[in-house]
């Protein structure tokens, strides 16, 4: 089990408290969100990924992937009509794919809902069709430096656009790259999906179309802190012998960040102990 934090749910804590924090509760990588390194994500470069990656090294831990990637600046969008804006968007995205490489990270997790969900008066369609002529602008880019972007499918309370894994698929299978696939976030399925979230994780993960695994409850909270099942989740995971991490991303922390981060993994690593 290669387990990994959103890093984010350790805030306020500068990175190194982070890093030594994850590592004490056996977690072996972060997952970073730009926003939380700095306000101008745009202005991070390869050496910044240097120092992240050896910031997390010190702790002997990873960093796994990268997600929320365009919380800021404030004002982006893939779909929307402003070709400068779009401009803002992609190039921010291609530094984010150039800094993910720096840092020895291989995944990008691409949900955003507010900057790929339809404008006013604009249509689902035609929305969909600019994001995914987007994703394959970004796709030979990506490609070229050696990582996966994932898009990832969310739930229709925050995006009606790519709902379910089978949509996201779809998209991934037209774009046609290699460095082009999606994940499944277990909330976010056990939302939108109309079969039980570890048949989709399943049947999408033997087709090689999911990429990256992110933990979490129904409830938004972390694993076992609610009412769903991981346990065939994780048992998909070794069944399909899958060798990529797995992300603990909850939203609603609970006691607090540290506690709820502690509790996400004493409960993965026991339930992963125990499967056949």
């Amino acid at each position: 089990m290669k387990l990994s934090l959103c890093n984010e749910v350790l805030l306020p804590l500068p990175l190194a408290s982070q890093c030594a924090a994850a590592a004490r509760m056996g977690y072996g990588a972060l997952e970073v969100a730009p926003f939380t390194l700095t306000e101008q994500p745009e202005t991070l470069d390869c050496a910044a990924a240097r120092r992240l990656r050896a910031t997390a090294h010190t702790e002997g831990l990873a960093i796994s992937s990268l997600h929320w990637l365009l919380v800021k600046p404030e004002g982006l969008s893939l779909v929307g009509h402003d070709a400068a804006q779009r401009q803002r968007t992609l190039d921010l995205l291609r530094r984010l794919i150039d800094f993910t490489a720096a840092c020895g990270a291989r995944v990008l997790v691409h949900g955003s809902p507010r900057q790929r969900s339809p404008s006013e008066g604009q249509s689902l369609a035609d929305a969909s069709a600019r994001f995914e002529a987007a994703m394959a602008e970004l796709a030979p880019h990506a490609q070229a430096a050696g990582v996966v972007y994932c898009i990832e499918p969310l739930g229709r309370f925050e995006t009606p656009l790519l709902n379910t894994v089978a949509e996201a698929a779809a998209m991934v299978d037209r774009i046609g790259s290699p460095a082009v696939r999606t994940m499944l976030d277990v909330s976010a399925a056990s939302h939108s999906e109309s079969e039980p979230v570890h048949e989709v994780l399943r049947r999408f993960l033997d087709s090689g179309h999911i990429a990256h695994v992110q933990l979490n409850d129904r409830n938004r909270r972390g694993p076992g802190q609610g009412d769903t099942d991981q346990r065939p989740v994780l048992q998909a995971l070794k069944d399909l012998d899958y060798s990529g991490w797995v992300a603990v991303e909850p939203f609603d922390y609970q006691p607090d960040g540290p506690g709820c981060a502690r509790a996400s993994a004493d409960h993965v690593f026991e339930i992963w102990g125990e499967l056949s």
